[in-house]
């Protein structure tokens, strides 16, 4: 049966087993073999990563043709105004590409949020607020480009879903293997589709 792992990645943490000093690497926290990422997430951003064995549950994953949607909470310099929400709702022109219509709303800081080393750049004069942005792309720094197109630059990223899957019960740089019911969905054909049971729990780990 495929693997599938969720990890909440660290800041400054690069999305790969190799060793990259000064960086941390996934071999420093993920102990298990023969996984590898399922999209990626820039050293500079938090949360939610996915891991697997198998190419096609990566696939399905990563591929934008699918269009699993990626929520962020994203802390931004300034509060935007509803023009600025509205333009990412509509669709942002990035020079190179202009982004499908995002979802976002203005939220407060997540209560579970865990403090960032180092922390973020702040001016005494600007405040700063959060967002909730979803997307269904995942173009290079797309969050960070569009929030900085509209005037408000990301100070800091989280991803903290991608589809069904959260961060929720994952503390720092913790992951959990899911359960196959879980990923079911994702799952090839080539492999049975598990029936859901309480008694199937996935495994967690430190």
């Amino acid at each position: 049966m495929p693997k599938l792992i969720l990890f909440n990645k660290p800041y400054g943490m690069i999305c790969q087993f190799t060793p990259s000093p000064p960086h941390q690497c996934l071999a420093d926290h993920v102990a298990i073999k023969g996984v590898y990422p399922a999209g990626r997430l820039d050293t500079d951003s938090e949360g939610l990563l996915l891991l697997t064995d198998t190419g096609s549950i990566q696939a399905r994953i990563a591929d934008p043709q699918h269009k699993l949607p990626k929520t962020y909470w994203v802390q931004v310099e300034g509060r935007p105004d509803e023009a600025a929400l509205e333009a990412l709702r509509q669709g942002v022109n990035l020079g190179n590409f202009v982004t499908l219509p995002a979802e976002v709303r203005l939220i407060d800081e997540p209560s579970r949020l865990w403090p960032r080393t180092p922390p973020i750049r702040s001016r005494a004069n600007i405040p700063t607020a959060w967002l909730e942005l979803t997307i269904r792309e995942g173009k290079n720094r797309q969050v960070r480009r569009m929030t900085a197109k509209v005037g408000y630059p990301t100070l800091r990223l989280i991803r903290a879903r991608i589809g069904n899957f959260t961060l929720d019960g994952l503390a720092l740089a913790q992951w959990r293997e899911a359960a196959p019911e879980e990923f079911r969905d994702l799952l090839p054909r080539a492999f049975p589709h598990p029936k859901r049971s309480s008694q199937n729990l996935p495994k967690q780990r430190d």
